[in-house]
Order: structure tokens, then C-alpha cells, then sequence
């Protein structure tokens, strides 16, 4: 099972801090899906307002960083780094549930499953766990989408 650290996902990802929300895919299997990391910290800048009297990782920054996976996953399925003009957007949520709160000190594992690719267009089952209780589910789809600079 292939491994990725901080500075190989940045080569797929155009997001930058505060704003890049995985740290490390653990596991990828060609075909089928990865398994990211996001270590949430008390030192992310959302805090300051989400909320001061009781930080919770928010529930979008969650199907944020689901995308994010996603997106890493299927640069690499295709193969190659994308390109300056390349980049998978988010292009909708379906199903989204939240279960359990996520907040600083928590070691968010997300797990992305390729359910179908057609005409450029990924769908993926995702969840979110923190310490093997889940978080929450959704199905994410991206798509590819050139852009002009």
C-alpha cells in the first residue's frame, strides 16, 4: 500500500495553508480508494470563531477535506501531477451526515471508495472517523476542470 507525506500531496493539491486539510494519506489502493489524515490542532485559525467557548472542527471542513482526498486520488489514478490549468473541483455533497463532534486533538481519518468515473466526473463513498468512531459520511463528487490563467 503506496504512502504519501505533506510534500507529495501539495504536488496534487493547488490549496495552501489554512486551507490544505490533509496531512498524509496512509494508504492508497489503485482502483479503489486512500486513506488520508487530517490532525486537527487548537492552533487552526477557525478556532478563533468556531466556536471560542467550545472549538469544533466544522462539519464543511470535513466534506472540505473529504474533496481534498478525492481529488489526490484521482490525479494519481490518472497518473502524472496536474498542471497549473488542471484542477478537480468539488461539484457536489450527497447524503452528508455528521455523528460525532470533531475538535482539537483529534486524529481525523478519512476514508475515500471510488463508486463510479464517468465523462470526468468521480463519485466517491467517503466517511470520517476519529479513533474508529465515525464522524460522518457522504458521497462526494469532483470533477475535472480546466482553468485559464
Amino acid at each position: 500500500m503506496e504512502q504519501l507525506d505533506i510534500t507529495e500531496i501539495v504536488k496534487y493539491l493547488p490549496h495552501r495553508y489554512p486551507f490544505l486539510l490533509i496531512d498524509k494519506v496512509v494508504e492508497m489502493e489503485p482502483g479503489v480508494g486512500l486513506t488520508a489524515i487530517k490532525n486537527v490542532t487548537i492552533n487552526e485559525p477557525i478556532f478563533t470563531g468556531h466556536f471560542p467557548q467550545f472549538p469544533v472542527f466544522p462539519g464543511v471542513l470535513i466534506l472540505e477535506a473529504m474533496a481534498q482526498s478525492c481529488a489526490v486520488f484521482a490525479f494519481r489514478e490518472l497518473g502524472g501531477y496536474p498542471s497549473e490549468e488542471t484542477l478537480y473541483l468539488l461539484v457536489g455533497i450527497d447524503k452528508a451526515r455528521f455523528k460525532r463532534q470533531v475538535v482539537p486533538g483529534d486524529r481525523l481519518t478519512l476514508k475515500v471508495t471510488v463508486e463510479r468515473t464517468r465523462r470526468g466526473i468521480w463519485r466517491f463513498a467517503a466517511t470520517g472517523t476519529v479513533d474508529g468512531a465515525l464522524c460522518c459520511t457522504a458521497e462526494v463528487l469532483i470533477a475535472k476542470n480546466e482553468i485559464e490563467t
